[in-house]
């Protein structure tokens, strides 16, 4: 803390053995900064607000929804900073007196872009606009320049008038006109495109759709083939299961009514069964010879002619089913025979005509576009059409002007006051800085600490400076000049400062 009290004292020490310096050099920054000061023009602003009401219960129910009507309002928030417009701004008011080429035209309408703003306030989509202008040019006095302010809103507000009692029908009108001239040209290309197809479809029937047709007919013939090969090992399985049990079925059945060689060897085993029955062996006379007489014919039944038998009602219902499937058979394997000819004509039209294949699908995709363009354009020409006799019936737009073009008393910018207090601020502490550093590159000790602190060794004492009467009566009248030239300094700040207010007064 003692520290800093002995760095604070010779501080004001330096700053005070140097107060000329300081004080010269104060001067010399507030005469400069304040002339900066004044050659900043004065800029005013004005500003108005308008209310604008969509309410049309008839449009509402045509389908005019409120998000149409923001894109109405988006739509003159827009093209109010057009170009066009702000030209309306430069001729009819002080902006266009000194005009009288269009490169000076361009400039002074991208001077008014930069100094006028159009927003909407509260919430998106609010309904209320706020217009801004500002001026602040040098050749105008304040009270022209504020003036030329108020006057650039009311131009702006009498454009939004115009774009909102007139532009929007006007512009439903062009628009209309225009999208029949494009819907007139559309009908012609469809026509054409439509013309095109039809005579390449009666060259090429096979590749009306393009590739993607012939893909298309490809995958759905090889489909179908898939689906007669499935079909067809399904038939020739089930007549190979018929066969099987045809061959394990008897063409006739035998009984001992029918006759013949084999109904006589059923009538023997009989015999041989009926002797077993009773209890005759092998050796016995009579079972021998009925096993002779069975060996006898059972090779007379193997011969040509043996067959005397009752034909078998179930092979017969086998031969009719196996004659069902075997028809089956041969119906699908002529039908997949068919469907692979029809796959390797497709394929050898493809291979034999790409360029046309691709002609094809080019054609196709042209028609599909030109007609959804048509399509698209006459319904967008309808409903234009339907909104534009709604807003010539009902007027979809109303607004109000909630603050007229406001008129500035002051200027918005720059803040004068306090632009001259802080250059009276800034020139002091250049001042006391000034006064400070010569006083750091000087080899003297403004108090007996810092001289015991530099050569550590300790001060007996100090002498204070002794003037006699002459330079004390030289002393006290520099003081005095000293106190009048920091007076002069404030007495100046205080009369820019009164003059600032006095101009702002006059422009009130």
């Amino acid at each position: 803390m003692q520290g800093m009290l002995e760095e604070l004292r010779a501080a004001l020490w330096a700053v005070w053995n140097r107060r000329w310096l300081a004080l010269g050099v104060a001067w010399g920054v507030c005469v400069l900064g304040w002339l900066v000061v004044a050659l900043i023009p004065n800029t005013y602003q004005s500003d108005a607000r308008i209310f604008v009401q969509l309410d049309d219960m008839l449009a509402d129910q045509i389908g005019i929804t409120a998000a149409s009507r923001d894109k109405d309002i988006a739509r003159i928030q827009s093209t109010l900073l057009s170009d066009v417009n702000l030209q309306k701004v430069v001729r009819s008011t002080k902006l266009g007196d000194k005009v009288t080429s269009p490169t000076q035209m361009q400039s002074a309408v991208t001077g008014l872009q930069k100094s006028i703003v159009v927003v909407a306030q509260g919430d998106p989509g609010s309904n209320i606009f706020k217009i801004t202008a500002t001026s602040g040019r040098r050749d105008l006095s304040d009270a022209e320049n504020a003036q030329l302010a108020q006057d650039i809103v009311q131009q702006m507000i009498d454009i939004f008038k115009e774009q909102n009692l007139g532009g929007s029908r006007s512009q439903v009108r062009d628009t209309i006109t225009f999208m029949d001239q494009q819907l007139a040209e559309r009908s012609k290309q469809l026509q054409d495109a439509e013309q095109r197809r039809l005579a390449f479809e009666a060259k090429y029937p096979d590749l009306a759709g393009g590739t993607d047709a012939i893909i298309a007919q490809m995958n759905g013939y090889r489909a179908n083939l898939r689906d007669v090969d499935a079909d067809l090992a399904a038939a020739q399985s089930a007549l190979a299961a018929t066969d099987g049990q045809m061959a394990a079925t008897p063409k006739t059945l035998v009984t001992p009514e029918s006759g013949g060689p084999r109904a006589a060897l059923a009538q023997a085993r009989a015999n041989l069964a009926a002797m077993q029955a009773r209890g005759l062996t092998e050796s016995h006379p009579d079972v021998i010879a009925a096993e002779k007489q069975i060996a006898s014919l059972s090779k007379q039944a193997q011969g040509p002619g043996a067959d005397f038998g009752t034909p078998n009602p179930a092979y017969t219902s086998l031969q009719g089913i196996r004659i069902e499937r075997q028809a089956a058979v041969e119906a699908l394997t002529s039908r997949a025979a068919a469907l692979q000819q029809q796959i390797a004509s497709v394929e050898a039209n493809q291979t034999q005509a790409p360029a046309a294949a691709a002609e094809a699908k080019q054609i196709s995709q042209d028609y599909d576009v030109l007609k959804a363009q048509y399509d698209k354009l006459l319904a967008d020409r309808e409903e234009l059409r339907l909104r534009g006799q709604v807003e010539t019936e009902h007027s979809s737009v109303k607004f109000n002007v909630v603050d007229p073009p406001s008129a500035p008393r002051k200027p918005s910018s720059p803040n004068r006051p306090l632009l001259l207090f802080g250059v009276l601020f800034v020139g002091i502490a250049a001042g006391c800085g000034a006064a400070f550093g010569v006083g750091k590159m000087r080899s003297t000790f403004a108090t007996a600490g810092k001289l015991e602190t530099a050569f550590e060794l300790p001060v007996v004492g100090t002498i204070s400076l002794a003037l006699n009467e002459a330079a004390r009566a030289l002393e006290k009248k520099r003081r005095r000049l000293f106190y009048a030239a920091a007076g002069g300094l404030g007495g100046v700040f205080m009369v820019l400062l009164a003059a600032e207010f006095v101009g702002r007064s006059l422009v009130a």
